[in-house]
């Protein structure tokens, strides 16, 4: 009997020691869009989904998420209000951000917090920086836009001119100069990351003036694709998600975020104690940026090559393509 008293009671310290182990891991995220924005928000949110997956689910790992934060107090209080409830890691995924988590951090320095893009961890132990070489992407989409456009004039509608926004664009004109210094392209800084109708004046009037290819960054470039839809034939080139469902017969590529690889990272150095300290870059070489070539688009079998060669020579640092 003493024998099986004692039995017991290992079984019950050993299921209790299980049930510690087995406690998920708890993730919030704060992004200024929707997680169906088809752009920079939702290529965090399916990056975490996919995480889950491969962690076995929401009894490994619990998500939670606040989109559409546009307002930074009311982002910032939800920084505050998800590290107060004791989540192991939260995620500030907007650059406007920044200064929230450098205030929050220090007050939780057993919460592991993650922002970008950006490149700063404020010197803090248990922060990290993340962003994305995103004018690699935007220069195979240059070279692609240079290829196909008969008019030789581009349209450019961006938000607001800083972080991977503007570093796009700026590898989008590397990439049309490299095949062709004589075509032009025209840019268009709406000054507004969330605003669907200036985003569409902006591509309206692009169209207006002859431009038979179009591309843009924000969560906004909604309106532009839907702009392009509405005159017919406007081809539209994408970045941080795959836009190819906007419009199947326009969108020609998109430059597709994938920020799995950082999180499982991320998510191994906190199960291991290290909170923060480190920047992460995606690039097409460690397979943070992926070209997706729109299967329902004919692309050119010379324009293809030419995007191929592109994505090859950057990856080997044979080309080179200024943020």
């Amino acid at each position: 009997m003493k024998s099986n008293r004692i039995a017991i009671a290992f079984a019950m310290v050993a299921a209790m020691t299980l049930g510690v182990a087995a406690a998920p891991l708890r993730i919030a995220v704060i992004m200024p869009s929707a997680t169906t924005d088809m752009a920079f928000s939702q290529s965090m949110w399916s990056a975490l989904l996919t995480v889950q997956k491969e962690m076995g689910g929401e009894s490994a790992l619990q998500l939670k998420y606040t989109d559409n934060m546009w307002n930074v107090p009311d982002a910032a209080a939800a920084v505050r209000d998800y590290a107060s409830q004791g989540f192991d890691i939260v995620i500030a995924h907007g650059s406007q951000y920044g200064s929230s988590v450098q205030d929050i951090a220090p007050d939780f320095p057993q919460t592991t917090f993650a922002w970008g893009t950006d490149v700063n961890t404020f010197g803090l132990p248990n922060v990290y920086a993340y962003t994305a070489a995103a004018e690699q992407g935007g220069y195979v989409n240059g070279v692609l836009a240079a290829k196909l456009t008969k008019s030789k004039k581009i349209g450019v509608t961006g938000p607001i001119e800083v972080g991977d926004a503007k570093t796009y664009i700026d590898g989008f004109v590397q990439g049309v100069r490299s095949v062709n210094k004589n075509i032009a392209v025209s840019k268009t800084w709406t000054g507004s990351f969330s605003d669907v109708a200036l985003m569409t004046a902006a591509a309206k009037t692009h169209i207006a003036n002859g431009a038979d290819v179009l591309t843009g960054s924000s969560q906004s470039v909604v309106g532009s694709i839907g702009a392009g839809k509405d005159k017919g034939g406007i081809l539209w080139f994408g970045t941080q998600a795959d836009q190819a469902s906007l419009a199947p017969a326009l969108v020609v590529a998109s430059q597709v975020y994938d920020w799995t690889g950082m999180l499982r990272e991320i998510i191994a150095q906190h199960k291991a104690g290290i909170l923060g300290g480190k920047t992460y870059t995606l690039t097409l070489d460690n397979g943070g940026l992926k070209m997706a070539f729109n299967p329902d688009y004919k692309l050119p079998a010379a324009a293809k090559k030419a995007a191929d060669e592109a994505i090859a020579g950057i990856s080997k640092g044979s080309i080179t393509v200024q943020p």
